[in-house]
């Protein structure tokens, strides 16, 4: 498959990670999704996008790959495939687990990645995905008229986690485990958000759904379907000719005929 186009948001949302803001998100979900992703077995697992933030290094799945949709920059990690996550070049149901790290928001068709994700994913297999959480702090700074956005995706872009359930429901996917996270208010300096950590704890509690950003688990589920042997046909051929007999109906008989014939013999025996 030939390389795609540079994608600059992509580029830009790399650099963003650097960023004290950016090291504060990146830390706490590459704790969760670490754990989400441990004991997940198979035989193949993809990381769709940001290649050079390892997701997959907590699982122990023998081939661990990664699907990028432009080249990076040579001096850092190869990627194993150059694709858009709206058209994976993955056979369908061959991956048993797929990591997709704020991919959905950066798509001008979120959906459409999400049914990528169902159809090359095994049964059973799973799907993690993290995302801004547009209606927390974080989101709302963004949409305050004035104020510099401080997510790297703009707010209307953000996937709320009501919406991928609704998503999750449309498709075969079963909600398995999720967190919200990162509960300290828009800050850009190591020191601000230092100030603020006492409120993850607090948060976590009090206000879940308000975290900066989500990272939920989700299972492919398919209903199995038992096909019918047509052996079944010829079950009836076990039984002889003749040996299943169903008795005639007796005619029906007149009480009143009867009972005049019997009298009428009687007569003529006595005479």
């Amino acid at each position: 498959m030939s390389a795609v186009s540079h994608h600059p948001p992509v580029a830009e949302f790399i650099d963003w990670l650097e960023t004290p803001a950016g090291n504060y998100i990146k830390r706490w979900e590459q704790q969760k999704i670490s754990r989400l992703v441990s004991n997940v077995f198979g035989f193949r697992a993809i990381q769709i996008g940001l290649p050079s933030w390892n997701l997959l290094e907590a699982n122990r799945i023998p081939y661990r790959g990664h699907s990028y949709s432009w080249p990076q920059d040579p001096q850092k990690p190869a990627v194993n495939v150059y694709a858009e996550p709206e058209y994976l070049p993955f056979e369908s149901q061959s991956i048993d687990l797929l990591i997709l790290p704020h991919v959905l928001e950066g798509s001008n068709s979120p959906h459409q990645v999400l049914r990528e994700a169902e159809r090359v994913l095994m049964p059973e297999g799973r799907v993690v995905i993290s995302g801004f959480n547009p209606w927390s702090l974080w989101g709302l700074h963004d949409r305050i008229p004035g104020l510099d956005p401080i997510c790297p995706t703009p707010a209307h872009m953000q996937v709320s986690l009501a919406r991928l359930k609704d998503w999750f429901k449309l498709l075969s996917f079963e909600l398995d485990r999720g967190n919200f996270g990162c509960y300290a208010p828009p800050c850009l300096s190591d020191a601000w958000l230092s100030r603020w950590s006492f409120l993850e704890a607090a948060g976590d509690r009090w206000w879940p759904v308000c975290g900066a950003v989500y990272v939920v688990s989700a299972v492919k589920r398919v209903a199995r379907v038992r096909l019918v042997d047509p052996g079944w046909k010829r079950g009836a051929q076990r039984f002889p000719a003749g040996a299943l007999h169903t008795p005639r109906k007796r005619p029906a008989t007149n009480t009143n005929a009867q009972g005049k014939s019997a009298a009428s013999n009687a007569q003529k025996t006595k005479g």
